[in-house]
């Protein structure tokens, strides 16, 4: 009886010593997990407020650029047509930018003119006086208000600024799609105000859902600047440890925020810590109690006989097995969960990156046109050639192409150096290699016109970059051909006169010439005269030259359209 009380007091000591570190390694394990899972939370949540800033930022200057827009200006001074021709203009910006809405209101609170002009909901002779975000562009310049639509009904973030003329110019975004992608990498994404209300959720229930009690003052606020009919109670509750809980849902979340945007935004993450925190530190205690109880069991087991010994061994050996297995699964699990979380930030990161490039995809689009029509072209001619059995003829035509392609994929590299504003490398560049390089991207177009092509010597350098110096040279002629389309006596007359220290090339055509209203503003984007043209050509083209330390400018002439081109000369 006293022998097999001292084995059960042994044993119950070994069981509340194996206890005692269960508990001690499970609460370090814990908070370690805690602490991994916060870090990368935070990360996550500032990669989702950095797609939600590069969202906002790609719209920001678009009421700035149109403020003082030609047509904004004539639409508001009440000319003829105007207002038609501002309402088709801000319907095709609102399809090639993505924003929800686009329209111009006049100083007396009106909307004169809006992208939706066709709807039956057209915003066109709706009263906004009474929105803070006019209110706010009138008195100080700009405004931006987060709030229902009065006539869509549909949430979204205002960016207005006032026009010289007074009126008002506002962009409307919609973030759904981003509360889609949310919703999709799992957890609860929310987006609150300075006041703590919830404005964009993964969760659109959520949305106009207030995170803390508000003063009366506070929700009077609130409702008038944000349209809502009424704002929702909170709909979580708060834990421990940093926690929410959500009715009607099991387990716990843990939350982390971003600090406040300029506008006093905050983005919050909340996920769930059953698998990142709570069964790691489940397995860990687990472990650290079987493996303290398997100590005890080894040293005790060391004063039994042999053959127990080896017994009680093998026994042993097994257990560890199994929750060596048992922890390497759940090792494996932990390591396919972070897999998944880099997958996500790689995911967001890449969202943030393709909003980037999506300001410049039009400038790609116009840079490679010609080159690729060239292309065609040639791939035509070959295809004629190889009926008629002139061989050398194709080859020389399939030498071109391959040039074209590396044309392309130069410009290509050059555009993304320009919408990072990188300067490139230049130096002394042959004039005539420009030159040769520009015709053969416009041998069809040119073909069917007069050009007069200077003698230039084969020694006389500028300093540039030979692609982007023949981005000039294409995007100048390219519009000369365009101007002379109509015309049966269309004549191009390029001359280069070289001097001490400069190079001026001369592009003058002798088509219709360039109107007055769009010679003012002719090299400011979306500036043009063509139906299917996007104003940029000339835009790129002037950066190009201020870059490479020299200027484009229209020359003046009695008929027809010139440029001048002031290049450097090298020595």
């Amino acid at each position: 009886m006293v022998f097999s009380g001292r084995r059960v007091g042994v044993a119950v000591v070994a069981i509340l010593l194996a206890l005692a570190v269960a508990w001690a390694v499970g609460g370090v394990v814990e908070h370690q997990a805690r602490i991994r899972l916060v870090a990368s939370l935070t990360a996550d949540a500032r990669l989702r407020a950095a797609l939600l800033a590069s969202e906002v930022a790609r719209f920001r200057l678009l009421p700035l650029a149109l403020a003082d827009d030609q047509d904004v200006v004539a639409a508001l001074e009440g000319r003829t047509n105007a207002r038609a021709i501002l309402d088709r203009k801000l319907e095709r910006l609102a399809v090639e930018t993505g924003a929800e809405a686009m329209y111009v209101i006049a100083p007396d609170g009106r909307a004169i003119a809006a992208s939706n002009w066709r709807s039956r909901k057209s915003f066109v002779g709706n009263d906004y006086r009474f929105r803070p975000y006019f209110q706010q562009a009138r008195g100080g310049g700009e405004g931006r208000q987060f709030a229902l639509g009065t006539v869509s009904n549909r949430p979204g973030l205002y960016l207005a600024r006032r026009t010289s003329a007074g009126g008002v110019v506002v962009v409307k975004l919609d973030f759904g799609s981003i509360e889609r992608q949310w919703a999709a990498a799992g957890g609860v994404t929310f987006v609150t105000d300075p006041a703590g209300l919830i404005l964009i959720a993964s969760r659109p229930a959520w949305r106009f859902a207030m995170t803390r009690p508000l003063s009366a003052a506070e929700r009077a606020t609130a409702l008038r600047t944000s349209g809502a009919a009424a704002l929702l109670p909170v709909p979580f509750r708060a834990a421990r440890g940093g926690r929410i809980a959500v009715p009607g849902e099991k387990g716990t979340l843990l939350v982390v925020q971003t600090a406040p945007d300029g506008a006093g935004w905050r983005v919050t993450l909340a996920q769930p810590t059953r698998v990142a925190v709570d069964d790691v530190a489940r397995a860990g205690a687990i472990v650290a109690g079987m493996v303290t109880l398997v100590l005890l069991w080894l040293t005790g087991a060391g004063w039994s006989a042999a053959r127990r010994r080896a017994d009680r061994t093998s026994q042993l050996e097994q257990a560890v097995a199994d929750r060596t297995a048992a922890l390497r699964h759940e090792i494996e699990e932990r390591t396919e969960l972070e897999t998944r979380a880099a997958i996500l930030r790689e995911a967001l990161r890449q969202a943030n990156r393709l909003a980037t490039l999506g300001q410049i995809t039009a400038s790609v689009a116009h840079e490679t046109a010609q080159p690729v029509a060239a292309i065609r072209t040639y791939a035509a001619t070959g295809e004629t050639l190889l009926d008629r059995g002139a061989t050398e003829d194709v080859r020389t035509n399939l030498r071109a192409i391959a040039r074209l392609t590396e044309r392309i994929g130069a410009v290509t590299a050059q555009l993304r150096g320009f919408s990072r504003k990188a300067s490139g490398e230049i130096g002394p560049v042959p004039l005539t290699e420009v030159i040769e390089g520009a015709q053969l991207i416009l041998r069809e177009p040119l073909s069917h016109i007069r050009v007069a092509w200077p003698a230039v010597a084969a020694d006389l350098c500028v300093i540039a970059g030979r692609i982007r110096l023949e981005q000039v040279f294409v995007n100048v002629l390219q519009n000369a051909t365009e101007a002379l389309q109509a015309q049966s006596d269309g004549a191009i007359v390029v001359t280069v006169d070289p001097r001490d220290d400069n190079v001026v090339v001369r592009i003058h055509d002798n088509g219709p010439g360039i109107a007055p209203e769009i010679a003012e503003r002719l090299f400011t984007p979306f500036a043009t005269s063509r139906a299917a043209g996007l104003g940029l050509g000339l835009v790129i083209a002037k950066d190009i030259m201020e870059d490479l330390g020299g200027s484009l400018r229209l020359a003046p002439e009695p008929h027809g359209a010139c440029f001048e081109l002031v290049l450097r000369r090298a020595r």
